[in-house]
């Protein structure tokens, strides 16, 4: 993984794990970074709702894993950097190429775990291992040319400094410790919050959708939930419906929530994590773990599980998270889709808040339905869960 991820919080350990730990759990706490990336949630959720419109206009069908996933890269290249990506518009040739070099090398760095060879094609530069060594080159040129961009920033203007973004606050640290926080791990620590940011919401949201569409029922009900959260009324535009999503609306939308949450129990955006023990162990089956030993475990298997959720684990019921109409989340340790202990998601709540944001300014204005009824989605296997081929579906003016 390193080529790709480097010495990003994904794939270190130890005093480097925390150090960025520390930092990003910091930020993600904050109450400005948290209003600014609600809003911009909501103007990414405006040219979502432009987009469908267009389409349902035209009665085109549209790949909705492709535009989330460009909605999602924006988003977090605006809350992580301040830069405006505009991979969802399209009028960024560099940007849509960034995003494909993107996920290709996310495709091609897990395939390495199946392929005994991977080594072999690096060296003599060819398949795939060449297409990754392409990929790379395109991704460190361009987060290299970010990182040069937004530290002349920081010399030129006058920042006020609770207000910086993630990557502003790694270049201050970077500042005191220029030795140890080279260019090279600043391009590491990004790329590995950008592909946090990226795909894991992206993902969920597609199988979101998905579900609501495979259940028209639980679709209508998760965009009444919607309305009455909001209190919406009359022929809103998308921007002062967008405005009606604020925080206290987004904590009533109890449905809406718990159908997230069981897209993320069935399809969890990292299906599988690996670990490796620290010291000699006993799993409480009574299995031995040695030292230095490596154990899997699958958040998509447990999901599933009826010994963990009961004879109905295979089936999408939002309202087994609802208490009389309440949401109540589950221990970690069940729901594993954020991890759990030391190591559980800093950005789960950060998380939540852009999908809820996307979810419900979609839902009020359009009906979903897929192109093909009868087919039924399927993974493609990389370290998140992408939906093969994508999501093609209709959207209908509600």
């Amino acid at each position: 993984m390193r080529d790709l991820f480097g010495d990003g919080i994904f794939a270190v350990d130890g005093d480097k794990w925390r150090h960025q730990r520390k930092l990003a759990s910091y930020e993600f706490s904050t109450k400005i970074l948290r209003d600014f990336s609600s809003a911009v949630f909501r103007a990414n959720a405006e040219k979502l709702t432009s987009k469908f419109s267009v389409a349902a206009a035209a009665k085109q069908a549209i790949d909705m894993q492709d535009v989330l996933l460009k909605s999602s890269l924006d988003s977090i290249f605006k809350v992580g950097s301040g830069v405006e990506l505009n991979s969802l518009s399209g009028s960024d040739d560099f940007g849509n190429q960034f995003t494909k070099a993107f996920d290709d090398s996310n495709f091609i760095v897990y395939c390495r775990y199946v392929d005994v060879f991977w080594e072999l094609k690096r060296y003599l530069n060819i398949g795939m291992e060449a297409s990754l060594k392409r990929n790379i080159k395109l991704i460190d040129s361009f987060i290299f040319e970010l990182i040069r961009c937004k530290r002349e920033q920081m010399k030129n203007v006058e920042l006020d400094r609770g207000k910086e973004d993630i990557l502003s606050r790694f270049l201050l640290e970077s500042e005191k410790d220029p030795e140890s926080m080279t260019d090279k791990y600043l391009r590491d620590i990004t790329l590995n919050f950008i592909i946090a940011g990226k795909d894991t919401t992206a993902n969920t949201l597609t199988w979101f959708f998905y579900m609501l569409c495979k259940h028209p029922l639980i679709q209508e009900k998760a965009a009444l939930d919607v309305r009455e959260a909001t209190e919406a009324q009359g022929n809103l535009c998308a921007d002062e419906f967008a405005k009606l999503v604020t925080e206290a609306a987004l904590e009533k939308m109890h449905y809406l929530h718990a159908a997230l949450s069981e897209t993320l129990r069935l399809y969890p955006a990292v299906p599988v994590d690996g670990k490796n023990a620290a010291e000699d162990d006993i799993l409480p089956d009574g299995f031995k773990v040695k030292k230095g030993d490596g154990v899997n475990y699958m958040t998509y298997a447990m999901g599933r599980m009826t010994y963990i959720w009961g004879e109905d684990a295979e089936e999408f019921r939002p309202e087994r998270w609802l208490v009389n109409g309440v949401f109540r989340s589950e221990s970690p340790y069940k729901f594993a889709a954020f991890q759990a202990g030391p190591r559980i998601c800093p950005g789960k709540e950060f998380a939540y808040r852009q999908m809820k944001i996307l979810a419900a300014v979609l839902l009020q204005f359009f009906r979903f339905k897929l192109v093909d009824e009868t087919k039924e989605a399927t993974y493609r296997t990389m370290f998140t869960l992408h939906v093969d081929k994508g999501l093609h579906l209709y959207a209908y003016p509600r």
